[in-house]
């Protein structure tokens, strides 16, 4: 990452025109339901209907980046996760692999803790009805973490390496993946498969007027078999304006559900205010 590419405390664009482990949660019957909730839109028109603000482009038109909500002084936080799958992955998924988490998005309800979902294509299309469902709920929002998750620049955690020429297309499809399944609260934001990105890759995503979200707290989930670490150091790096990274993805981030079920009521306790992305962005 270089520093030329973070925009922290940018002007905000409001309603532009730019762009688009086993847990404790709740038995797998009741998570996969809820998972799979009908359509639960409000009656009248809410501030979801409206376009999400966004960040203005950085400097020589790169690509904006988020990392943490301008607002320091409130104690607002947004939990993200990350639903990853990569475009070579189908055959591991019909072996029975699992790259959902329903018991996660269950927990999620149950709390009733607003987050925001950044979804590659390859996700969406293995679990449109799941996406559908996410995407329907105003309780969330989906964002853009690619179609195939494959890298933007190298190295970055061996992950096949994309051309610059084909950044564009990548989240195209990706978007149109997404919103193909019925979802409804899609957000012009993206996050960098691996976190990874350069100069030359935020040149190349800025035709897609979108704004880049990362994070300042990462979790520490993936792959992670110990649930009470994963909350501890979430709890120890969570101050106001933070974003914290996870996963919603059961086979590489197993104990994610199990993580956040503590994290929620200790921040609450704490003072804290779950919102999405495009809520913290605002301050």
């Amino acid at each position: 990452m270089t520093a030329l590419g973070v925009v922290l405390g940018a002007a905000l664009v409001g309603c532009g025109s730019s762009g688009d482990s086993p847990g404790h949660a709740a038995p797998a019957d009741r998570a996969t339901a809820a998972a799979h909730a009908p359509d639960r839109a409000p009656a009248t028109a809410s501030p979801a209907a409206k376009k999400p603000p966004f960040l203005a482009p950085g400097p020589d038109g790169l690509t904006p980046v988020l990392e943490r909500g301008p607002n320091r002084t409130d104690k607002v936080v947004a939990l993200t996760f990350d639903a990853d799958m990569t475009a070579d992955e189908g055959p591991r998924a019909a072996a029975g692999e699992h790259f959902d988490n329903p018991e996660l998005i269950a927990l999620l309800r149950r709390l009733k803790v607003p987050a925001t979902v950044f979804m590659t294509g390859r996700w969406a299309e293995e679990y449109p009805a799941q996406a559908r469902s996410i995407g329907t709920d105003p309780l969330f929002e989906i964002a853009n973490h690619s179609y195939s998750h494959y890298a933007f620049t190298s190295p970055c955690y061996g992950l096949p390496t994309l051309e610059e020429d084909a950044i564009g297309g990548e989240v195209e499809r990706a978007f149109g993946a997404i919103r193909k399944t019925g979802a409804r609260n899609v957000v012009p934001y993206f996050r960098f498969p691996g976190g990874c990105y350069d100069d030359a890759s935020l040149r190349a995503l800025a035709p897609e007027k979108v704004t880049a979200v990362q994070w300042d707290v990462v979790s520490g989930d993936a792959f992670a078999t110990d649930a009470d670490a994963v909350a501890q150091q979430v709890l120890d790096g969570v101050e106001p304006g933070s974003l914290v990274v996870m996963h919603c993805t059961r086979s590489a981030a197993p104990v994610t559900d199990e993580a956040v079920d503590q994290v929620v009521p200790e921040l609450r306790k704490r003072g804290y205010r779950f919102v999405k992305v495009s809520e913290l962005m605002t301050g």
